[in-house]
């Protein structure tokens, strides 16, 4: 397993995987992204900004995220206080593959993310997500991440969390 930028010859394996979790969401009862937000746009948009990441495992796209180095202006403004005010990485759209569910991939991913920060000598993650994401809230709370406050994102409430990283 390795992560690695995406390039557009992945978008539709991409988009596969998150109609997975679109469909999950769902099912799960949560809002999240039952509003036509994440869509085929947004996975060409990541991939050209440099933004698509997906873990490649014997060329099997099993996973993915948007991981941004640079500012998410919806985190200037919280109702609570980040543990930083510096430099950071930001983590949005995550999604895994159904094939590979409850196997880790999303911890997996994470750990991935964090090294690739370090890498880049950068020492804080950024994250939200929706109150009711429950699968994301144990992996953000499983990984040390603090619960910082409350940001606006696509105009709804979100969780939002970070996490201080240590050379490793």
């Amino acid at each position: 397993m390795k992560l690695r930028k995406a390039n557009l010859s992945d978008a539709a394996s991409i988009w596969e995987i998150l109609q997975q979790a679109i469909a999950q969401r769902k099912a799960d009862g949560s809002e999240q992204w039952q509003n036509g937000y994440p869509n085929e746009q947004t996975v060409y948009d990541d991939i050209t900004n440099e933004y698509g990441y997906v873990i490649d495992d014997n060329n099997a796209i099993i996973a993915y995220a948007a991981i941004i180095f640079g500012v998410e202006p919806a985190y200037n403004e919280i109702k609570g206080r980040w543990l930083t005010n510096g430099d950071y990485v930001v983590v949005h759209r995550v999604a895994t593959s159904n094939a590979v569910k409850k196997q880790g991939v999303a911890t997996k991913l994470f750990n991935m993310i964090e090294d690739l920060s370090l890498e880049n000598n950068i020492f804080s993650i950024k994250v939200d997500t929706n109150y009711d994401n429950i699968p994301m809230l144990k992996i953000l709370e499983r990984l040390d991440y603090n619960y910082c406050g409350e940001i606006f994102f696509g105009g709804a409430p979100r969780k939002a969390y970070e996490k201080i990283l240590g050379n490793k």
